[in-house]
């Protein structure tokens, strides 16, 4: 009778354990999760004075200005992880345009406020890489956590599933993969 009570206090004290420890492991990704929702608001809030700055040098560029405005409004109604990983890519792209039209005016580029603004984004893009990183991180632990014996027979039933990743899309990750070629030849 000692035995099974002593094998019994065994397995509760495991089931305690492994409870607190996928809780813990999901709340870092939720912190995780929302210090993303913290760049990419900073980003978004950024996004109309890059456009109202270019603006005021290339006036005649608004399909520019209209699909950064369209991306940046999917982007802010995003919810779910794999829709802001889409809506930001883009972004990005948008983005992308926005400074190609820049290039296209040495004032613009000049201009302080633009660089202000330019580092601006610079530094939050930085940031955003770092927190989904962080994210990721915190995905890949807690996901290999539960599917772990013998954690895995306390997760599903205790409602613990799988939590996404804040993954690159195929733009993205061919960038990643493939460097630039440097050629110092004439």
């Amino acid at each position: 009778m000692i035995i099974v009570l002593i094998v019994l206090g065994l397995l509760i004290l495991f089931g305690i354990f492994t409870y607190n420890r996928l809780v813990t492991l999901r709340l870092a990704w939720t912190r995780a999760s929302a210090d993303i929702d913290v760049q990419l608001k900073q980003r978004h809030d950024l996004v109309p004075n890059l456009v109202e700055t270019v603006k005021g040098y290339a006036a005649h560029e608004s399909g520019v200005f209209t699909q950064v405005a369209a991306a940046r409004s999917a982007a802010m109604q995003a919810n779910t992880v794999a829709e802001k990983s889409a809506a930001e890519t883009a972004l990005t792209g948008a983005l992308g345009s926005l400074f190609a039209v820049a290039e296209a005016y040495p004032q613009l580029r000049a201009s302080e406020n633009f660089q202000g603004l330019q580092a601006e984004l610079t530094d939050l893009e930085n940031k955003i890489a770092s927190a989904r990183r962080f994210m990721n991180n915190a995905a890949a632990e807690y996901n290999s956590a539960i599917q772990q014996f013998p954690a895995v027979l306390v997760a599903g039933p205790l409602g613990f599933h799988a939590m996404p990743m804040f993954e690159l899309d195929a733009t993205e990750r061919g960038e990643t993969r493939n460097a630039p070629k440097v050629s110092f030849s004439a």
